[in-house]
């Protein structure tokens, strides 16, 4: 690998401060045969040295052998020290302890015997020293650290060693001056190619034909080919900004956010399913991908779209696209089963692998190779690593409800309210000029009598209303409660009210309906049920606040509805396993009535308590409830109970009525008078047709809201980082501060330049804003490497391979650019152009180098055998994904509804990447061409030629109904000929006429078909023929590949 001066001898500084080592030996090593046990054995040794080696050395050794005193020489504080041995010689023989002389010396097998003047060791704790010998004798850290072992921690990176080409400012060039008497430069790019072309000797290619320039156009940026009308238009326009009118359109089209999101879903390893072995599945992650898709199309810049991935929910809270980005930290792999031991060890991993995939998806940077030890080969110490880890401490899976279309329910709402208003408006109209009116003559009528003798249910008014697993209770209108917020896995409520009711007989409780709960409840479980499991009431004198509150006996429980098995008298049998629930009777309103042993009441008011208990199933707790007594016998189960105060103003003389009193009255009015219950009724029927916000679950990192929960997690995420040393948890150095790579800083004081300053009363720590600033500060922070890596991706994709062909290693280890004043202009010209990608696009496209015919001259293969040069474009296998969508698009069945759920469903018309991505059942049509496992992320697919892809596009289902399909739109029309079908087939999927001889082949092979299978007794042998016809044309090469 080629390096400058400068940096070898930086490199050499930046080894010399990590303190690597690298041997030479002269003579090579014998071969040893691999031991496929040797990583079981040594992580048992390292078990059982932690747990018994280590503290026997601690208690019997350490200290006549380590630290300031070392008896003969004989030092035991590391496996270093222990391998050399003392006077004596190596004290152990790693995986042989009946060779090794510390095993005999503690056994008293040999002299000297230790410990020394003592007691030979317990048999067990010999044992354990003898296994561990065996086991090769893994050490994890020093018995005693020598030094300052937190020097890591504040280790600072040379300057010497930021000279990497990645590392440094963009350099400010102009595009070389070139010979060209060919006229062939058409763009800056160009000019950059020629001028090492003609150092090397070489010539570009001719420029492709038009035909191909189009198909080669259609299928980078949109993935899907163009129809024969599009050839044919591009083809006859000479017009001299025709290709560049081209661009324009594609550059436009919706599909071009589809095509290009497949590609940084890859860096991103997104899936939609957590991994491992049970691979539980994010049905809400889909938000994501739409978020790459919409960003693309809707051109948002290039480095906010980077900030929003970090922290879109700091940088703009109230933006969907914004929270959404979010996912890009979500999409890693998620183990659901860990024990509380294992909690603090996961999120290490989980938090390595946000911060490992940040690194080479946008810095390119192979920032995890710092977890356990400074970076072997790029200046990257230990230290930034934990530093840059500290700004995702706090940062979960979370789940939010989201409004996909806010303007669009905003726009919908206002046009409804100006539909509703003349419901409204009579409403108010009646109650205004009828209602008291009406409330006068109801009150002289028999029915209010009734009521002021209390012979109707009185609804209680809560006066106090408790949640033992932290609901919220809200009181409405109706006299109901309302139950929200925190939905515990059981609960206990508890509510007081108080009464001037006398000699109550009865007690109701109403299980009420609402549209906030499933289905609308009455209950609060996932499927709209609840479970209550016991009802108590006990009942205290108003007056005397020293009684003591007596339990209530009730019995002869009644109920508008029992599920099966699960009966009302259940809620007072003193049986926690029994409940009273209502499946499937979701969505209305149901009552239960239970009577009192004896009448209950006090002179001067009561205060009743009544606990409800919901022990009996997960989460079905009540949503909504009301409470009620009466004196009446046998009350019915439902009708309207009077709320106490309102009980209170019947009572009372209208005269003697306040004006607040008269409004409370007439407001309950309402409910009574049928009338105005039929202008309302009407009103509520109208407003059910309101629109409503399109409410969904949206998976999203962020910190503050409750986390995505794992199945056997005991203990929340932790909330600090720390310095560990070799990467293990339980070797903590200290709390890691937010911090940045301190090669791509330039300034002395970065905490200055990108703080840490959440807002009063912010949920977030505002750390990721912090790196999200440093990631795109083009001044001070990472924004040139930012714009090299993403300019050298999208070169890629256009040009078959990178200017830096390693695309997500721009260290040491990765390979030089083969352009870098290139690569510099491209990044500078991202930049200029505010960060924004299409013009990128157009310009790479533009050039006369992607327009060059990918033919193989053996003289220039010669000298550049793998065009690192770009002497040609070369053709291109298209991906999994592109292939199936171009047969899709072909057969006239693409289902070009974009965005929402995906599927797993391989019959489904939608494009590929609505496939849902999940990790323990890939799309086999995918994986067999190469599409990556969301494992990691992947900044290049491998392109492989294997048997099974030839055998799926010749067997595989989906494929035959694409075949027919494309075969049924090319026999649309007045019985076309043979001869014109053939054409039109190359036309549809080739974007060319067949030559002479693969006209007579084809028409040839059709009519041998047709023969073959009218034969065997198949009448439409035509039909079945022309399939055949249409899959061998998918089975080409020709369309597989873009030339």
């Amino acid at each position: 690998m080629h390096r400058t001066t400068a940096f070898l001898l930086g490199s050499m500084v930046w080894l010399a401060v990590t303190g690597v080592v690298l041997p030479i030996d002269p003579k090579p090593a014998a071969r040893q045969a691999v031991d496929p046990d040797h990583a079981a054995r040594m992580a048992r040794g390292l078990e059982i040295f932690k747990k018994h080696v280590r503290p026997i050395l601690n208690k019997h050794c350490l200290q006549c052998h380590g630290g300031e005193v070392t008896e003969s020489e004989f030092d035991i504080t590391d496996r270093e020290h222990l391998l050399k041995g003392g006077l004596a010689g190596p004290a152990i023989v790693p995986g042989d302890a009946q060779k090794s002389l510390l095993y005999h010396v503690v056994n008293h097998s040999k002299k000297p015997r230790m410990p020394l003047k003592a007691d030979r060791l317990p048999a067990e704790a010999i044992q354990h020293i003898a296994a561990w010998i065996d086991s090769g004798a893994p050490y994890d850290r020093p018995l005693i650290e020598r030094g300052d072992s937190a020097a890591w921690t504040r280790k600072v990176v040379p300057e010497e060693a930021k000279q990497l080409w990645s590392l440094l400012p963009l350099q400010q060039v102009e595009p070389p001056r070139v010979v060209d008497p060919a006229g062939w430069v058409r763009t800056p790019i160009d000019q950059f190619i020629l001028a090492q072309l003609q150092k090397a000797g070489l010539e570009p290619n001719p420029p492709v034909d038009r035909r191909k320039l189009i198909r080669r156009a259609y299928f980078d940026l949109l993935g899907l080919p163009p129809s024969p009308q599009a050839v044919e238009a591009f083809v006859n326009d000479s017009a001299p900004h025709a290709y560049e009118r081209l661009l324009d359109e594609l550059l436009r089209s919706q599909h071009y956010g589809e095509r290009w999101a497949r590609h940084w879903l890859d860096v991103a390893r997104f899936a939609e399913s957590h991994g491992f072995e049970h691979d539980y599945d994010r049905p809400s992650a889909y938000h994501y991908r739409d978020f790459v898709i919409k960003a693309l199309n809707e051109g948002l810049p290039y480095d906010t779209f980077v900030r929003w991935q970090i922290a879109g929910d700091e940088l703009a809270p109230n933006n969907n696209l914004a929270l959404t980005a979010t996912g890009f930290l979500a999409a890693g792999v998620h183990s659901t089963q860990i024990t509380k031991n294992e909690v603090e060890k996961h999120r290490y991993d989980e938090l390595d692998d946000i911060l490992a995939t940040t690194g080479t998806a946008m810095l390119g940077l192979t920032i995890g190779c710092a977890r356990c030890h400074d970076h072997k080969f790029d200046p990257i110490p230990q230290r930034d690593y934990y530093q840059m880890l500290s700004a995702f401490t706090t940062t979960v899976r979370s789940e939010i409800d989201l409004d996909l279309d806010p303007d669009g329910y905003k726009k919908a709402k206002a046009a409804f309210d100006v539909e509703h208003a003349p419901y409204t408006a009579a409403l108010e109209k009646f109650a205004r000029d009828q209602l008291p009116t009406r409330l006068a003559a109801w009150e002289a009528s028999p029915a209010s009598a009734s009521l002021r003798e209390g012979k109707a249910w009185t609804t209680l008014e809560p006066a106090a209303m408790q949640s033992e697993g932290g609901a919220t209770f809200s009181k409405e209108p109706d006299g109901s409660i309302l139950v929200t917020g925190k939905n515990a896995k059981f609960d206990v409520y508890t509510i007081t009210a108080t009464t001037d009711l006398v000699n109550f007989t009865s007690i109701r409780l109403e299980a009420l309906a609402h549209p906030s709960m499933v289905k609308g409840g009455p209950g609060r479980a996932s499927n709209g049920n609840f479970a209550l499991s016991d009802f108590r009431v006990s009942v205290a004198p108003r007056m005397d606040k020293d009684a003591k509150a007596q339990p209530v006996k009730l019995r002869s429980p009644r109920a508008t509805f029992e599920q099966k098995g699960l009966p009302i008298a259940a809620a007072i049998d003193n049986d926690p396993r029994s409940a009273w629930a209502v499946d499937p009777q979701f969505g209305k309103n149901q009552a239960a009535v239970f009577e009192t042993e004896s009448p209950i009441g006090f002179e001067g008011g009561a205060v009743l308590t009544f606990t409800l208990k919901f022990n009996n199933n997960d989460g079905h707790n009540l949503g909504r409830l009301r409470l009620a007594i009466t004196s009446a016998p046998q009350p019915e189960l439902v009708g309207d109970g009077v709320p106490a105060s309102v009980l209170q103003l019947l009572r009372t003389p209208a005269e003697q009525r306040s004006e607040e009193g008269r409004k409370s009255l007439l407001e309950w009015y309402k409910r009574l008078d049928p009338e105005y219950r039929k202008l309302e009724q009407a009103a509520q029927e109208h407003a059910r047709k309101a629109p409503k916000p399109n409410i969904v679950k949206a998976l999203i990192s962020t910190e503050g809201l409750p986390a995505v929960r794992l199945h056997t997690q005991g203990e929340d995420f932790l909330k600090e980082t720390h310095f560990l040393r070799r990467g293990d948890p339980l070797q903590k150095e200290g709390v890691a501060p937010l911090g940045f790579l301190q090669i791509l800083v330039r300034t002395p004081n970065p905490e200055a330049r990108w703080p840490v300053q959440p807002p009063p009363g912010s949920r977030t720590s505002f750390r990721r804003k912090a790196l999200a600033d440093w990631l795109t500060d083009v001044d001070h922070g990472a924004g040139h490497l930012l714009a090299r890596v993403i300019v050298n991706r999208l070169w890629q994709h256009h040009m078959g391979r990178g200017i830096v062909p390693t695309p997500s290693d721009f260290g040491t280890r990765g390979e030089r650019p083969t352009h870098p004043e290139l690569l510099d202009w491209l990044a500078t010209e991202l930049i200029r152009n505010e960060w924004r990608l299409k013009p990128i696009h157009k310009l790479i496209m533009s050039s006369a180098v992607y327009q060059q015919a990918s033919t193989i001259d053996p003289a220039k293969l010669k000298v550049d055998p793998d065009n690192r040069l770009f002497w040609r474009r070369p053709s291109r296998r298209l991906e999994g994904e592109v292939i199936r969508d171009a047969m899709l698009s072909l057969s006239g069945q693409l289902d070009p509804r974009m965005y929402g759920p995906g599927t797993l469903d391989p019959s489904s018309k939608r494009r590929s990447i609505y496939f849902t991505v999940k990790r323990s059942q890939l799309v086999p049509m995918m994986v067999v061409f190469d599409a990556p496992e969301a494992l990691t992320s992947m900044g290049e697919r491998p392109t492989t030629t294997i048997a099974p892809q030839a055998l799926l596009l010749m067997n595989n289902p989906q494929v035959r109904s694409y075949a027919q399909g494309l075969a049924r739109r090319l026999t649309i029309g007045p019985n076309p000929q043979t001869e014109e079908i053939v054409a039109s087939g190359y036309r549809h999927a080739l974007g060319r006429q067949p030559t002479a001889e693969e006209l007579q082949q084809s028409v040839a092979f059709i009519r041998q078909q047709v023969d073959s299978y009218v034969g065997s007794g198949k009448p439409n042998g035509l039909e079945l023929a022309l399939a055949d016809f249409c899959q061998v044309l998918f089975c080409l090469n020709e369309f597989v590949y873009v030339e």
